[in-house]
């Protein structure tokens, strides 16, 4: 049975080969070396094809086809060498296949010259789809802009609206990135960085880091892939961060092949390369259904596994580059014996053959044109056809490396706009990575312990200001108090008491209030620390100033309305200021960023963006300016009337001692306060916690100043009568005292003149006795 089938199929061979006694010849421009060397496995495939198609009685029966080919090393110079030689060596060449873009794209160019139908197996930049550069080309690899629809429909999968590319300088990547921009662009997705390399990719991967690429897309062939990778390692731009998209027709070992320019290793490349998707068109037919080729895929890939482990001698086939394409260039020789097999039909119409051509007669060739044009056929890559512009129309596929080997996670049909997604994907942590790194805002606010313990103590001062005014009022009829002016005092205690409700102002934040409500909180803050400042201090500088005013005058009386004028001055310029500011210029809530921080305790991909408020407006600092400028003024010359009456006692102040030590107070801590708030305005605590004591320091002592004292003499004299009858404490005089003092003055000013008139004269009776 064995033998009858033998000798069977070699009568069919001789009757096929009696038959085809006239020979055609195609030229073949095979990559073997260099950037893309796919012609160690597509020149097997495609000698193949040739021995296949020959052996068909039905293909081209008249003919034999046959091959003259050379290596391009995948230069363009090499390339169009090559070309030439073909075209200027016997016999005539009817049709040239080609691989690699970069050198398809000169031959294509020149072969138009000739006349000459290019068919690529291995070009897929998607320049070559210019019907006017390339009219005579075709590929059955699909256009590298085929995968980008694919890698739009995987961001939008995921959400990704933020992507990252590094590409090399290549036209076939330069082409395919522009075509991805345009498709990103018009599904709202943006580009946020865009790196390109020569020949070392250090600096563009240096640079995606440090532009926060999460998401990025990598075009490059294979050996610069190796590369690209080694550094992704070594600067830890992979995990569960991040996600890179390849190109899909590497080996599905590349990168274990040893590159001497670079110094990672197998693991390293793997590890970095561990989650990456690629997408691919769909080039090897997906089913064991026999094809219009007389051969299943699995036949063909055990086929082509066989020729090679033999003309190579090696066990793993996929190591072979270029054996992911070996189905197209398979099928390329087949599209190119069906559109040669119609062509010539049509040419026997008209008394013409194959032979007949000459790289001059174009009806020959727009005959082979218009065939390849309209060729279609399942070949053992699927579905073969071309469009209008020449390029194969296919399926992608989108694949994964999960734990080291790629696993097909689905396929997507452009023309139909259809995903078929598997839900195989696995993500680092768990979860799908960000598009980019998630900010979170982080108010920074005054600590809630800092915060409660100052309003605690802010709001002792004001129970101490309570006990102050009560203790006033109670005691107003004793001569102590009486003689002290109390309402000045009582209005100096009420300033304090307000400075110090300020502090819940102060460290109101975030954390208590919406930001809309913060400017109100800025507002009234301003208004009530002013005006607290103004009826505490400025009531004690109106004492002063009444003292002065006692004291260079000729007669001593008091006039406690010149107090209330002054304070009223003082409150009215304030009110006016703090109106036209509020009407003009309002304060609003600014916030001041700082430098993004890690988290802590946590393994979110995030980042705090740390943030203060701040009260602002436009003119601040003109507002400021006037606003403490006459303020300040009041602090010099209250320090300066508080020098001068230092050893001046008077009965009708009685505490003008204790009121200067309060101006000296409140001058010293706004003189501290002021600049250092400046300096650590940043620093919210700080700020918070040096802007309370000084209120608390001021306004505590403030108010002992003014009060303690008095306290402790009213304890010591129980009775109005008992106080009334007794001496008072060492810095308060008698008015009897100070008469005398007084009288004092003025009779030594009179023995001065008596003296000065007695001395005129015992001169005058001097001079006359001598005459």
């Amino acid at each position: 049975m064995g033998l009858n089938k033998l000798i069977l199929v070699s009568v069919v061979f001789l009757q096929v080969y009696s038959l085809k006694d006239k020979k055609l010849s195609i030229g073949g421009i095979f990559p073997m070396n260099g950037s893309w060397a796919g012609g160690q496995a597509c020149l097997p495939a495609v000698l193949m094809a040739l021995q296949d198609v020959n052996n068909r009685s039905d293909i081209l029966r008249d003919y034999e086809l046959e091959m003259s080919f050379d290596d391009s090393q995948c230069m363009p110079g090499l390339g169009t060498k090559v070309l030439y030689n073909l075209l200027y060596t016997k016999p005539v060449k009817l049709m040239v296949l080609s691989g690699c873009s970069i050198v398809s794209t000169f031959v294509a160019q020149a072969a138009k010259m000739w006349n000459l139908v290019v068919l690529a197996y291995g070009a897929s930049s998607p320049a070559l789809s210019n019907r006017q550069r390339f009219p005579t080309f075709f590929r059955t690899h699909p256009s590298a802009t085929l995968h980008n629809p694919t890698r739009v429909k995987i961001f939008q999968k995921f959400g990704w609206t933020k992507i990252a590319t590094i590409q090399d300088t290549q036209e076939v990547f330069q082409s395919t990135k522009e075509d991805l921009s345009k498709r990103v662009k018009a599904a709202g997705i943006n580009i946020v960085a865009t790196q390109t390399f020569l020949t070392d990719p250090v600096n563009a991967v240096r640079s995606l880091k440090r532009q926060d690429a999460r998401i990025i897309v990598g075009l490059f062939y294979e050996d610069a892939a190796r590369k690209v990778f080694c550094q992704v390692y070594k600067e830890k731009l992979y995990g569960k961060k991040y996600v890179w998209l390849l190109i899909g027709w590497y080996p599905d070992n590349w990168y274990k092949s040893k590159l001497d320019s670079i110094n990672c290793t197998g693991d390293q490349l793997a590890e970095a390369l561990e989650g990456h998707f690629t997408t691919e068109a769909v080039i090897l037919h997906q089913d064991s259904s026999m094809t219009d080729v007389g051969m299943t895929a699995p036949e063909f890939t055990r086929r082509l596994d066989e020729k090679l482990r033999y003309e190579k001698n090696i066990t793993d086939t996929s190591l072979v580059t270029g054996y992911p394409e070996a189905p197209l260039a398979y099928d390329a020789v087949w599209a190119m014996a069906l559109a040669l097999n119609k062509t010539a039909v049509r040419l026997a119409e008209k008394n013409l053959s194959l032979l007949d051509f000459d790289y001059v007669n174009k009806n020959i060739t727009d005959e082979i044109y218009s065939a390849m044009n309209s060729t279609k056929f399942l070949g053992v890559s699927g579905n073969v056809a071309f469009s209008s512009q020449g390029d194969r129309i296919a399926w992608t596929q989108i694949e994964q490396m999960i734990n080291g080997t790629y696993h097909k996670l689905g396929y997507y049909d452009s023309v139909a706009d259809n995903l078929t997604w598997f839900g195989k994907e696995k993500w680092k942590g768990g979860k799908i990575p960000k598009d980019h790194t998630v900010v979170v805002n982080s108010l920074r606010v005054v600590s809630p312990a800092l915060y409660y313990s100052m309003c605690g103590v802010a709001s002792l001062g004001i129970l101490a200001g309570v006990v102050c005014l009560l203790f006033n009022y109670t005691n107003r009829n004793r001569r102590i108090i009486a003689l002290s002016q109390p309402l000045v005092n009582s209005i100096t205690c009420i300033g304090c008491m307000i400075c110090l409700l300020c502090i819940f102002m102060v460290g109101l934040d975030g954390k208590f209030l919406p930001a809309d409500k913060y400017s109100l909180k800025c507002q009234v803050g301003a208004w009530i620390l002013s005006i607290g400042f103004t009826l505490g201090y400025g009531s004690m500088f109106a004492k002063v100033w009444m003292v002065h005013k006692l004291t260079t005058a000729s007669k001593k009386e008091r006039k406690e309305w010149g107090v209330h004028v002054v304070l009223s001055i003082f409150l009215a310029l304030d009110v006016a200021i703090l109106t036209i500011w509020q009407i003009m210029d309002p304060l609003q809530r600014k916030l001041e960023f700082f430098p993004l921080e890690n988290p802590r305790n946590t393994d979110e991909d995030i980042k705090l963006l740390p943030q203060l408020e701040h009260c602002y407006s436009e003119h601040l600092s003109i507002w400021l300016g006037v606003l403490f400028g006459y303020k300040s003024i009041l602090l010099i010359f209250g320090i300066f009337l508080s020098y001068e009456l230092r050893s001046v006692k008077l009965k009708q102040v009685n505490d003008s001692k204790f009121v200067a030590m309060g101006i000296y107070n409140v001058v010293v801590m706004c003189v501290i306060t002021a600049p250092i708030t400046l300096i650590i305005g940043h620093q919210q605590d700080a700020t918070f916690a040096f802007i309370s004591l000084a209120i608390v320091l001021c306004s505590f002592l403030s108010m002992g100043l003014l009060f303690v004292p008095k306290m402790v003499e009213v304890k010591r004299h129980s009775s109005a009568d008992e106080e009334d009858n007794s001496g008072l404490t060492d810095s308060l005089v008698s008015r009897e005292e100070e008469e005398r003092h007084q009288r004092l003055l003025a009779e030594n000013e009179q023995l001065k003149k008596q003296i000065a008139d007695v001395s005129r004269f015992m001169s005058y009776d001097i001079y006359m006795s001598l005459l």
